[in-house]
């Protein structure tokens, strides 16, 4: 059995490990090759120092090594990143188990001093047979590592962007996408520099009065050959090619420049963003917020900030410490669609939030049966013992706005209302008494 490391220099780095590689595939004709990349590592480093942060790593290589036994080779690819070639294997189930079970190992959390470090990961996996090593010169057999080490990196890319799913793996003979990518890219950098990028705004509205309260922004791309677009593979565009916090800044800065422009319409009104987990990792996010309440001098106290609960229920020290300097601020802090995903519970209670977002899922579904209720009611009970508001998204009839109202929910938004909408109908809307009854779902009733 190998023996630990003592030292991350006794590891292979990238070089000695593809030679290793290489060398597998001469004596077997299967193979894997799995990339192990230790998430958001960097906060560790960045708060405990880079000595405790290679500590950690020579732990997370040397558990990686006993947990899948001497036949594996391991090596480091950069930083934070660790190779493991597995010889005479190109079976993905075995694979994925392989995954499961480095996960399941690091629930197991690593210490130093008084700080504990709980490592989760995202992993690309290639495999491969001798019936996809086709020299593409000869179209003879041979074994191409280039290719071969290109489509792990390409499944751990891949496995990074995926939003609910950690692991991602390619065999040889499988094609990616990198055309429509690519394109999408360079889409981004038009709709930015030709101002086809705009925000459209969604009322959040006082249960009880029905006046008009705040506004979540949401952003659209006016595509100049389809119109108004949802900019889904735009934001999905703007992860993969490291652009989100240049989008995710555009956006702060048009909310501020709306806020100014409520002023100017005499709208005393809050303004909700919603901001990537990119952000959260950008220490020029505070500075920014700073130098935006100065320029158009708005106060951050107007301003709301929504996570997605994968976010905010991340145990990433930097995350915490971000929320905590912005609530320091008193910019308010919210998780938007909650319970749509797996609402850790015990983390929600160490969690400092000025308001929950009822996913709209137990909201339009209010109306048929008692469990949504109960769950809503539940929502509203955590809010109530956190101190924070509770909003419901997705309000469609006004049957669901009497049950909301019967539960104590106080704030909402959804079609019957309005949907998002340009500026100047938004402006119109809230100088106005809100006329419900108008949503498509209750046309259809």
């Amino acid at each position: 059995m190998s023996r630990p490391h003592t030292s991350l220099a006794t590891i292979p780095n990238r070089f000695a490990f593809i030679d290793s590689v290489s060398k597998v595939a001469s004596q077997y004709s299967e193979l894997s090759l799995m990339l192990v990349d230790v998430v958001r590592f960097s906060d560790v480093t960045t708060s405990l120092g880079i000595n405790v942060g290679d500590q950690f790593l020579l732990e997370i290589a040397n558990r990686i090594q006993t947990l899948f036994g001497h036949e594996v080779a391991l090596g480091r690819i950069s930083g934070d990143v660790f190779g493991v070639v597995f010889p005479s294997v190109s079976n993905e189930a075995m694979l994925r188990g392989s995954f499961d079970r480095l996960v399941e190992h690091f629930k197991v959390p690593m210490y130093h001093e008084d700080n504990a470090f709980m490592a989760d990961f995202n992993v690309g996996v290639a495999c491969s047979n001798e019936t996809h090593w086709v020299s593409s010169v000869t179209k003879k057999p041979s074994f191409d590592i280039t290719a071969f080490v290109s489509r792990a990196e390409a499944a751990l890319k891949q496995a990074k962007e995926n939003k609910y799913e950690n692991y991602f793996s390619l065999a040889l003979k499988d094609k990616t996408d990198t055309g429509r990518s690519l394109a999408l890219k360079a889409d981004l950098k038009r709709a930015l520099a030709q101002n086809e990028l705009e925000l459209y705004y969604q009322p959040k509205v006082n249960l009880d009065n029905l006046s008009v309260v705040g506004a979540e922004c949401l952003l659209r791309w006016n595509h100049p050959l389809d119109g108004i677009l949802f900019p889904g593979p735009l934001i999905e565009a703007a992860e993969s090619y490291n652009m989100m916090n240049e989008l995710g800044y555009w956006t702060l800065e048009q909310a501020f420049r709306t806020l100014a422009e409520f002023d100017a319409q005499r709208l005393s009104l809050s303004l909700s963003v919603n901001i990537s987990p990119t952000q959260l990792y950008d220490n020029q996010l505070i500075p920014t917020l700073h130098m935006l309440s100065q320029s158009y001098s708005i106060p951050l106290t107007r301003l709301e900030l929504e996570l997605t609960e994968d976010i905010a229920l991340s145990n990433s020290l930097m995350v915490k410490k971000q929320l905590d300097e912005l609530r320091c601020l008193g910019i308010s802090i919210s998780v938007d669609d909650f319970g749509k995903g797996y609402s850790n519970l015990a983390y929600i209670r160490d969690l400092h939030l000025d308001a929950l977002k009822i996913d709209k899922a137990f909201v339009m579904e209010l109306g048929s049966g008692d469990v949504n209720r109960a769950i809503i009611e539940a929502v509203k009970i955590i809010g109530v013992a956190k101190g924070c508001s509770v909003v419901a998204e997705g309000v469609e009839t006004v049957e669901q706005l009497h049950i909301l109202r019967e539960i104590g929910i106080s704030e909402g938004q959804g079609y019957l209302f309005s949907k998002a909408v340009p500026f100047e109908d938004f402006v119109s809307l809230a100088q106005q008494e809100i006329i419900i009854g108008s949503s498509p779902t209750r046309k259809q009733a």
